[in-house]
């Protein structure tokens, strides 16, 4: 599939309003206690984007999706940097948020629901994680403790979640609960008395508005058509979102590091050491060289993962194979720039040290590299059996 030129001119003009209006905000000290932007900065910056027409991007006018391949381009782009993403609305959680109920949600609850975050006024959380202690769901999402009822025209929830990204600020959210018949999804209008934060821990990354949230849910009561989809399917709503959702991880990554190669590439190009710039000492210019090659590897893989998604495949395997690549490939991009810019690499000076951050956090969260792998090796196993019988 040939990406049309309406889409690349997009891009192109997502990545000028990233460049000329998101970039000297990347120093804004409109922050939370836990470093991530505030509501107050990220909406100031949307009210930006929607004046440039570059709000929500991969959204088409009439609210459907843009291809995978076309999303791709321009993740890839608003992520150069983490705070683009946010002004750009295609960041996590919202993004993967968007995608699911537009592939599962009723009529009214897609009426209900998306104007809103395609306009990007409301922010989104999933609640699905939950705390280890209680034995509790995490990338393993079949260990879902928390329990919903049927009451009438209502169903009851109650349970413990963790990891809860954006929760704090949030006025939409998707919560993942157990019921006789199986996993369920509700969407629920936030804040709730029924849902109280009980921690924000401090955590590597500092990108996502609303932190990490702890959340206890005592006797929740959620309409019952606000149900996504059908009672007993939601682990099957789940890789919807999720085989998407790493894939789109991927793509923003993708565009941070590939910024933080640009400020690594200027600063190796002026900084002299030892009679000569750093670039043409081979320990400095090495590193750069492998960062080009990766920077390459992990643009193919998501372009060849995005490819199947579009065909209709919900890409399970395949984006667990990308996840892995790219979250990995991403993470010695990341450490080559720190360390091309020694001192000043781990130093809020740029944003390399921050992107550092985030991608170390990105190997673990929608499922670490341990566990894609593990399932990775499952189905080579089946495989292996089947080409046997």
């Amino acid at each position: 599939m040939t990406i049309s030129a309406e889409v690349l001119d997009l891009a192109d003009r997502v990545e000028a309003f990233v460049r000329e209006v998101v970039f000297p905000h990347e120093h804004d000290p409109r922050r939370d206690a836990h470093g991530a932007p505030t509501d107050a900065l990220v909406q100031e910056l949307r009210d930006k984007a929607r004046a440039a027409g570059v709000l929500t991007p991969h959204i088409r006018p009439d609210g459907s999706h843009r291809s995978q391949r076309e999303t791709a381009v321009l993740l890839t782009r608003s992520g150069l940097t983490p705070l683009g993403s946010l002004a750009c609305n295609t960041n996590a959680p919202d993004e993967g948020n968007m995608y699911l109920i537009a592939h599962v949600g009723s009529p009214e609850l897609k009426a209900r629901f998306l104007p809103q975050m395609h306009d990007g006024r409301a922010r989104s959380a999933f609640l699905m994680t939950e705390p280890w202690e209680d034995g509790g769901a995490g990338a393993d999402p079949s260990m879902l403790k928390t329990t919903c009822r049927r009451d009438g025209n209502h169903w009851v929830v109650n349970g413990r979640k963790c990891f809860i990204t954006g929760f704090e600020g949030a006025t939409i959210g998707i919560v993942m609960a157990r019921a006789e018949e199986g996993a369920c999804m509700f969407l629920v209008d936030l804040p709730d008395p029924a849902i109280r934060i009980k921690h924000i821990p401090n955590t590597i990354d500092s990108s996502m508005p609303g932190g990490h949230a702890t959340l206890a849910i005592e006797n929740l009561r959620i309409p019952a058509d606000q149900m996504l989809g059908k009672a007993g399917e939601g682990f099957k709503y789940a890789q919807v979102r999720l085989s998407p959702a790493r894939l789109s991880h991927c793509m923003r990554w993708l565009g941070a590091c590939q910024r933080a190669q640009e400020i690594a590439t200027d600063y190796a190009c002026r900084r002299e050491a030892f009679g000569k710039v750093l670039i043409d000492h081979e320990g400095v210019g090495f590193k750069l060289a492998e960062n080009k090659i990766l920077l390459q590897q992990c643009e193919l893989m998501i372009d060849w993962c995005a490819g199947v998604l579009d065909t209709g495949d919900l890409g399970t395997v395949e984006s667990s194979m990308t996840k892995v690549a790219v979250s990995e490939a991403l993470m010695t991009v990341a450490d080559n720039c720190v360390q091309v810019m020694g001192g000043t690499g781990v130093t809020g000076k740029t944003i390399v040290e921050t992107v550092f951050r985030e991608i170390r956090a990105f190997r673990i969260y929608d499922g670490p590299t341990e566990v894609h792998k593990w399932s990775l090796a499952k189905k080579i196993k089946r495989d292996w059996k089947t080409a046997q019988a």
